[in-house]
């Protein structure tokens, strides 16, 4: 069985003071990862913007935004200039490289993809995925193969940029089985592998169970083999306050007999032409606010 760890990470801080303590944990428990990096400006100050979106201060209440996040990174864009992480966390960024890491694409602009990119049309997502393409380029110096859209929001317009700029694998959805996208009738040759876990924060402060304690909530969920499976956590969350329950994410799906893979890893066993077409739609999830990609 495989877990891909799929390593979103958002901000600038997320990327400086999150990244670090990932790199440290994965290597001591000898797991495989996939980062994929914010490669633009900060802007996460603008999420105010979600304020009226359904399920949104819920979300803020229950996974306490500010102490994950810190005050600093929610003014980023407002009342603080937004770093440029790309270009100020370059060196970093090479280290997890360096280290033997998958690395990829996340997002331009995060803020500006999350809230924009349903209501600004085509253009709008070409550009952002150019500018996050051509900036990897810069950075790393070959060219990303490997993305993952921001919220999971995506549109028929980006799933064909993704194309057009060659990745080979994405993550941009939410469900279960890996699948090739279906657009207009025409069936897409990047991969999508979906996350087919909950993330920390939309089980942190749920009713039940899962809200008492999420890990164990996450570990029931893959204690029963039933194929292979793609986790996203956050390199704010689980690479700060939040770390030592992904230690005990690792040891526990460790225990239960998975190996820890990239996307590009779990890619690798798979057969494209074999894989189910489907489209992507929008829909929701629970925990978390709005519609996502699925």
């Amino acid at each position: 069985m495989k877990l891909a760890l799929k390593i979103d990470v958002d901000t600038y801080d997320g990327t400086r003071l999150g990244v670090p303590v990932l790199l440290d944990l994965l290597a001591r428990h000898q797991a495989a990862a996939t980062f994929l990096f914010s490669m633009g400006p900060d802007r996460t100050g603008l999420a105010i913007r979600r304020v009226f979106r359904p399920g949104f201060l819920s979300k803020v209440s229950r996974t306490s935004v500010l102490q994950h996040y810190g005050l600093r990174t929610l003014l980023y864009g407002t009342l603080l200039p937004a770093p440029d992480i790309g270009r100020r966390c370059a060196p970093l960024l090479r280290q997890v490289a360096a280290a033997g890491f998958e690395v990829g694409v996340h997002c331009w602009d995060h803020a500006s993809w999350q809230d924009d990119l349903h209501r600004r049309g085509p253009e709008f997502a070409q550009q952002q995925q150019q500018l996050a393409f051509d900036r990897f380029v810069q950075v790393f110096g070959f060219a990303p193969t490997v993305c993952g859209a921001a919220g999971w929001q995506s549109t028929d317009a980006a799933l064909l940029q993704a194309q057009h700029l060659g990745y080979a694998v994405c993550s941009d959805t939410r469900g279960g089985a890996p699948f090739r996208p279906d657009v207009a009738g025409r069936a897409l040759n990047a991969l999508q592998l979906p996350t087919t876990l909950p993330t920390l924060d939309e089980l942190m402060g749920a009713d039940g169970p899962a809200g008492d304690d999420p890990v164990a909530h996450l570990l029931s969920l893959t204690k029963v083999p039933g194929g292979d499976h793609v986790y996203t956590l956050h390199a704010e969350l689980e690479g700060r306050r939040l770390a030592p329950w992904f230690e005990r994410l690792l040891i526990g799906w460790r225990a239960q007999g998975y190996e820890f893979v990239s996307l590009g890893g779990l890619a690798a066993g798979l057969s494209r032409d074999s894989l189910p077409v489907r489209a992507v739609q929008t829909g929701t999830v629970a925990g978390r606010s709005g519609t996502l990609a699925v």
